[in-house]
């Protein structure tokens, strides 16, 4: 691998990208970071619909960025993916990658010639019948992942792996204990609960910011800009009385709570399931975390602490890589996909 990687998150309204040197040190480098927005259509569900048109934007964001490496990380990651809890005999690695799919037909929505499989070990235990590893499960549709990598060749990038995007969110922050990750993004929210740094539940939630930002569009008869700005001023901030803003305040509020309630039952799931390993913390990443008052909102219904990081806040960022008009709550998971190249 080059000295430096670059993180791809292909998300279904924008690409970012972000390139690191130094992974695997204790303050990796950010040296430049970019993003382009997608048409509409190009990505859907997280599934690259467009060859052409991501592979287009792909050079675009590579020539506006200067990125230097075209040996990209990629990440999936939505409706599509599927991680579960799994036992298994213990046996040696290789054995025990190729023993998943005599296991797991069963959980899958698809044939398992139809599935990317892989096993994420977590603890070994020992049983009446023998010793056993319990893990997650992860299975993406083959054809939803191998789309994503057809562009990125096309784009004359080089793919060297790819990871799960809930994975590559909990790199973000080096606590201890266990605690509750919640990533909103623009379509999907994941929620990952580690022990230790080490993943222990993943939950991917079909449901993001762009859900906020079309609803006021469609209620309000506005565009999605307007919409978005809109949702950023306002938040939720129901203390607002003005009578121009009440039906958006009620749009948010209905909207959120919808959210919110998925995000407590979740996590109430794995609480009930995992009575003796319950988080401390819940840490709040992505775009939709910059939504005012949601994290209050979040830490009022789960009855948790609640802190929202700053994705960059384990790395060092080069001067050149200063990018004032780009979200950098919305490179989290480019982030965490570059970092995980030292895995």
């Amino acid at each position: 691998m080059s000295k430096t990687v670059v993180g791809l998150d292909i998300g279904s309204e924008s690409i970012r990208a972000i390139e690191v040197s130094g992974v695997g040190s204790s303050r990796p480098t950010v040296l430049r970071y970019h993003e382009v927005v997608l048409p509409d259509g190009a990505v859907k569900s997280g599934e690259v619909a467009e060859t052409n048109t991501v592979a287009d934007a792909l050079r675009q964001l590579w020539s506006a960025g200067k990125f230097r490496s075209k040996k990209v990380i990629l990440g999936v990651g939505s409706s599509k993916v599927l991680v579960r809890d799994l036992t298994l005999p213990k046996l040696e690695p290789r054995e025990l990658q190729l023993s998943i799919a005599s296991h797991v037909q069963d959980m899958l929505p698809v044939p398992v010639a139809d599935a990317l499989l892989d096993f994420y070990p977590t603890s070994e235990s020992g049983t009446p019948t023998g010793p056993v590893v319990t893990g997650l499960l992860v299975a993406a549709v083959k054809e939803s992942v191998l789309a994503n990598v057809k562009a990125v060749q096309r784009a004359g990038l080089v793919p060297v792996a790819v990871d799960l995007i809930p994975f590559a969110l909990t790199r973000l922050h080096k606590g201890t204990g266990n605690l509750a990750f919640v990533d909103v993004g623009s379509r999907t929210t994941n929620v990952i609960v580690t022990s230790n740094g080490v993943p222990q539940f993943v939950r991917i939630i079909a449901t993001g910011g762009h859900d906020l930002t079309s609803a006021l569009s469609t209620r309000l008869q506005i565009s999605m800009p307007e919409a978005e700005l809109l949702k950023r001023t306002v938040g939720l901030d129901f203390t607002v009385t003005h009578p121009d803003q009440a039906m958006t305040v009620q749009i948010i509020r209905e909207v959120t709570t919808d959210l919110l309630n998925s995000l407590r039952n979740t996590l109430a799931f794995y609480a009930n399931t995992r009575q003796n390993e319950p988080y401390s913390g819940v840490v709040l990443t992505g775009g939709g975390s910059t939504l005012r008052g949601f994290a209050a909102a979040l830490g009022e219904i789960t009855r948790i602490q609640v802190s929202v990081i700053d994705p960059f806040s384990q790395v060092t960022l080069a001067s050149q890589a200063q990018q004032p008009t780009v979200d950098r709550q919305a490179m989290n998971v480019a982030l965490g996909l570059a970092m995980g190249s030292a895995a």
